[in-house]
C-alpha cells in the first residue's frame, strides 16, 4: 500500500484523468503530456485517507509523510480522521463521563476543572503528540499551588492509563510524566487538657441549642477514623446504639467503615429522641435562624462552633480537624504504640498514617535524653594526663 495523488481537474484536450508520475513530480495526461494538473489535488491512501489539498506540493509532502510511517511501522489512520478519534478534548470528555459514576462529586469537580485547564492548552491536539514537554509546560503554567498541580498530574496520569486500558494507545506511547515537588502544611496541634476545655465551651455555648453538636465535636476528638465529613453526613440509621456500631459510608476511601462505640457514648444516644432511618442525624432544630428544621448541618458547622468556642477561651490558629484528629492521635503516642493507633485511625497506607503519627520522634527523643548522658568536655586545665592533643601548623 502505498497510495497516490490524485485531481478532479481532467486534461483539457480529451477531458481525461490526470495521472501521478513521481519521477516527473506532477499528475499529467497520460495521452497529452503537455497537460498537467494545477489544481483540485488530493491524496488517497488505502481506505483510511482522502485527503484535500490546494497545491500539488503540499498534497506529495503529506503523501511521502505516510509512506515514511508505514515504512517505520508507527502508521496510524486514526491519527487522520477528520473526527479526530485520538483528540485530548474528545477523549477526556469519554474519560470525564465514565468517571462521573465513578467518584464523588466533589472529586468530580476537580477531575473536570482540571481535565478542562488542559482542553484550554491543548484543544484536540492528538494524544499521541503530547508528551513530557507538554505536560511540563502545562503544569507549570498553572497559577496554583505545588500540591494542586501534583492533583493536575494525578488526574492527567490517571486518563492516560485509563487509554492504555482501552487499547488506544500502546505502552510504548504512554509519556513519561514530570514530577512534582510539594509540601504539605501542618496543622496545630494542642493537648488533651486544651482539647477538652474547648470541646466544655463548646458544650456550653451550644447544648441548650442542639446537643448534637457538641457531641459531634466530642466524637470527632474520639473517633479519630472519622473525619469531618464523613461524620456530618451520617443518617440516623448509621448510628445504632443497639448494635454499638458507627457505619461510615462516605469515606474518602470510597469504602464502608465500621467503627465500634464507646459505652458512654451508647448511653448519651439512648437519651435521645430517634428519627427515621434515612434522615440525617445532625441536623437542625426549631430556632435557628435562617435554616429549616431537619436541614442537615453544612460541611463547615462544627467548625463554626469550634471557631466560637477557640474564640472565647483565647485560643488562636488552632482548626477542628487539627484540634480534634490530630491532636488526638498525638496525645495517644504515650499509651499506645504505632500499631494500636494506625488501627484506631483506620488508616490504608503508611504514608498517610505517618502524616498524624510522624514515626522516629520517640527515637529521636531517646537521643536528646543520651545527649544529657554524654561524658563532659574538659578544660585543658583539667584535662586528664592521658589525652592527646593534636598541634596544628601555624
Amino acid at each position: 500500500m502505498r497510495g497516490s495523488i490524485y485531481s478532479n481537474q481532467k486534461c483539457s484536450v480529451c477531458n481525461g484523468s490526470f495521472l501521478y508520475y513521481e519521477r516527473k513530480g506532477g499528475l499529467f495526461c497520460p495521452e497529452h503530456q503537455d497537460q498537467r494538473a494545477n489544481s483540485l489535488f488530493y491524496v488517497k491512501f488505502g481506505r483510511e485517507i482522502n485527503k484535500r489539498f490546494k497545491t500539488f506540493e503540499s498534497a506529495e509532502r503529506f503523501l511521502i509523510g505516510v509512506r515514511y510511517e508505514v515504512d517505520r511501522n508507527t502508521f496510524d489512520p486514526r491519527d487522520y480522521k477528520t473526527k479526530a478519534p485520538l483528540g485530548f478534548k474528545n477523549l477526556s470528555e469519554q474519560w470525564l463521563i465514565l468517571k462521573k459514576n465513578e467518584v464523588k462529586p466533589s472529586s468530580y469537580r476537580s477531575l473536570r476543572r482540571f481535565i478542562f485547564a488542559a482542553v484550554d492548552t491543548w484543544g484536540n491536539k492528538n494524544i499521541k503528540e503530547i508528551g513530557y514537554a507538554e505536560i511540563e509546560d502545562f503544569l507549570y503554567a498553572q497559577p496554583v499551588s505545588d500540591k494542586t498541580k501534583s492533583n493536575i498530574k494525578s488526574c492527567l496520569h490517571s486518563f492516560w492509563v485509563w487509554l492504555r486500558k482501552r487499547k488506544i494507545i500502546t505502552i510504548q506511547q504512554f509519556p513519561e510524566f514530570p514530577e512534582v515537588k510539594y509540601r504539605l502544611g501542618t496543622r496545630k496541634i494542642i493537648d488533651k487538657e486544651t482539647q477538652q476545655a474547648i470541646i466544655e465551651e463548646v458544650k456550653k455555648l451550644s447544648f441548650d441549642l442542639n446537643p448534637k453538636i457538641w457531641l459531634g465535636i466530642k466524637w470527632l476528638s474520639t473517633y479519630i477514623s472519622i473525619r469531618p465529613g464523613e461524620l456530618v453526613k451520617m443518617k440516623e440509621k448509621d448510628v445504632n446504639p443497639r448494635t454499638g456500631i458507627f457505619t461510615v459510608c462516605h469515606t474518602k476511601e470510597n469504602r464502608e467503615k465500621y467503627v465500634p462505640m464507646l459505652d458512654a457514648d451508647i448511653k448519651i444516644l439512648d437519651s435521645l429522641p430517634i428519627g427515621l432511618p434515612d434522615l440525617s442525624f445532625f441536623r437542625h432544630v426549631q430556632g435557628v435562624s435562617g435554616v429549616a428544621a431537619g436541614k442537615p448541618f453544612g460541611e463547615k458547622y462544627f467548625y463554626k462552633w469550634w471557631k466560637k468556642a477557640c474564640d472565647n477561651l483565647g485560643i488562636e490558629g488552632v482548626d477542628l480537624y487539627g484540634g480534634t484528629r490530630h491532636s488526638s492521635v498525638t496525645a495517644l503516642r504515650k499509651v499506645c504504640s504505632p500499631e494500636q493507633i494506625k488501627i484506631g485511625t483506620m488508616h490504608s497506607t503508611n504514608k498517610a498514617f505517618d502524616r498524624y503519627f510522624q514515626p522516629g520522634m520517640d527515637d529521636a527523643l531517646d537521643v536528646y535524653k543520651h545527649t544529657q548522658d554524654a561524658p563532659q568536655v574538659h578544660h585543658h586545665s583539667s584535662a586528664p594526663k592521658t589525652a592527646k592533643l593534636l598541634k596544628l601548623k601555624q
